[in-house]
């Protein structure tokens, strides 16, 4: 296997695991408490990274952490249930699908990578294919919660494509670095769970192994992989790889909860499927150096090399029952 072929292989298992998140929150957790959710995947998982790597943002980094960790998690996850909450979950999926069209929009902007015909038609064929794989006739429409879908796929963009511009400080690994996000991001859904959902609910045995699962290995060991890739691969490669959640969903539903997969939804999970391997496909290969723009690196931010994975090194949307998971499935 080549080694751009082991990052994507590593990068695409964040978006696989996040698939996981409707089994796992339907069966395992405590009903209605999405932001409560959000705020025991994220704050838990980066309060062990910091312990674990006892390294603190320095200078410009820590704005520019809580920047991320908003963009990425604190404020994605509040948008992304709110849009779920809002829509039948089909079209939640579809409007969150629209973020690699974002990507390649903002990467030109500010990452100076130019939109190509092949990388709009692949964004546009991973929306098509979710669709197919979501949508259901007579689907509703509502404006705040288009709104919402769209800001929470423009969040998750922006995070991705200001994680890619920034990289890390010279010395910080990207464990360190998905530390500080998460607790940051964590943070900041903290006072919005207890405004809007009140005291935490009673928790069972039960309800904690769910809420260790999503801390630990479907956030903190799928962020520092999501992080990773992000540093290894282009901006539109990566969210390109976004469709696995929805596609993983899908499966799970069927293998492990009975529903219902028909012809049009395996087409729309070939197409999706099908749009991301292209997605992966390029006229060169992409650097493996943590990208930086010239005059982007301050003081307290530098390129760094590229590190060689080491097996030693570990670190949208909750759903109800039916399609509406896949909309929550994202993240």
């Amino acid at each position: 296997m080549s080694r751009k072929a082991a990052v994507v292989a590593l990068t695409a298992l964040a978006p696989v695991s996040w698939g996981t998140t409707y089994f796992v929150t339907t069966e395992f957790l405590p009903p209605d408490r999405p932001l409560f959710t959000g705020l025991m995947r994220a704050l838990p998982a980066g309060l062990l990274l910091l312990a674990l790597t006892r390294k603190l943002p320095r200078g410009a980094w820590w704005w520019k952490s809580v920047v991320l960790g908003a963009l990425n998690i604190g404020a994605f996850f509040p948008l992304l249930f709110l849009a779920a909450y809002r829509l039948p979950g089909g079209v939640a999926a579809v409007v969150g699908s629209v973020g690699p069209l974002f990507v390649v929009g903002l990467a030109a902007l500010f990452l100076g990578e130019r939109p190509t015909v092949k990388s709009l038609l692949t964004a546009v064929a991973a929306a098509f294919g979710v669709s197919l794989v979501v949508l259901r006739a007579g689907a509703a429409l509502d404006l705040v919660g288009v709104v919402a879908g769209l800001l929470s796929a423009l969040s998750m963009s922006a995070g991705v494509v200001l994680t890619k511009r920034w990289g890390r400080p010279e010395g910080v690994g990207a464990l360190a670095l998905t530390g500080w996000q998460l607790t940051a991001g964590g943070l900041v859904i903290l006072p919005i769970a207890f405004l809007v959902e009140g005291a935490p609910p009673a928790l069972t045995g039960t309800h904690l192994a769910g809420y260790a699962y999503l801390a630990f290995g479907n956030t903190a060991v799928s962020y520092f992989l999501w992080f990773r890739g992000i540093e290894r691969l282009s901006a539109s490669s990566v969210t390109l790889l976004g469709p696995l959640s929805p596609i993983t969903a899908a499966v799970v539903g069927w293998a492990v909860l009975g529903q219902a997969l028909g012809p049009v939804q395996v087409t729309g999970m070939a197409i999706a499927f099908g749009a991301t391997l292209v997605g992966q496909l390029g006229p060169r290969k992409p650097a493996l150096a943590t990208p930086a723009l010239a005059g982007s690196a301050t003081a307290n931010s530098a390129p760094v090399k590229a590190e060689p994975f080491s097996t030693t090194e570990r670190t949208s949307t909750e759903p109800s029952s039916g399609p509406k998971h896949l909309a929550t499935a994202r993240r």
